[in-house]
């Protein structure tokens, strides 16, 4: 039985953008990130409204289970930016510790989705996790570009699930 973790604990606000859990209170907003053509064009396909409902449900048995999954990112305001954070994955025959970013379409382009995926980084780090990486699409060089900002380099390729795909990585 895996333990479970009573505080989750989010990383530490940023200039602009702060963390906290994604709930069943925020379908609709995921529904919309994860509905989004352009926020999910290196996927196989834009996820349903049941889709965006159990990728919440996948996160909350996370933080359970691991005390950490995809956080929702807001500005100091409260206004939705999308979500990023850590997420247990297959990569190339071994289990790795990816993080993950989607930010709305509109708001792409303005380095939140490198400013969130940094602090997850160092809040990676700071639990003591000692690598990490990042699982792009081949033709998706804006995600790619993120990781390299946050210090990552191409470690390798992998098919796992299917679908080629170029995994970013680097010790912490």
């Amino acid at each position: 039985m895996l333990p479970t973790y009573d505080a989750v604990m989010v990383p530490p606000s940023t200039a602009r953008l702060r963390f906290r859990q994604m709930t069943e209170d925020d379908l609709d907003v995921m529904a919309d990130l994860l509905g989004d053509p352009r926020v999910m064009e290196f996927y196989p396909s834009p996820k349903t409204r049941e889709a965006a409902r159990a990728w919440i449900e996948w996160n909350e048995a996370n933080y359970a289970a691991h005390g950490y999954g995809l956080w929702i990112v807001e500005d100091h305001n409260n206004t939705f930016i999308g979500d990023c954070g850590l997420t247990w994955q297959q990569v190339c025959g071994r289990r790795e510790l990816e993080v993950g970013y989607h930010v709305r379409t509109e708001l792409q382009g303005r380095g939140l989705a490198t400013e969130a995926a940094a602090a997850c980084r160092d809040h990676a780090r700071s639990i003591g996790v000692e690598h990490l990486v990042a699982i792009i699409h081949p033709e998706n060089v804006r995600s790619q570009r993120v990781a390299v900002k946050i210090g990552l380099s191409l470690e390798a390729e992998d098919s796992t699930g299917g679908m080629r795909r170029l995994v970013y990585g680097g010790n912490l």
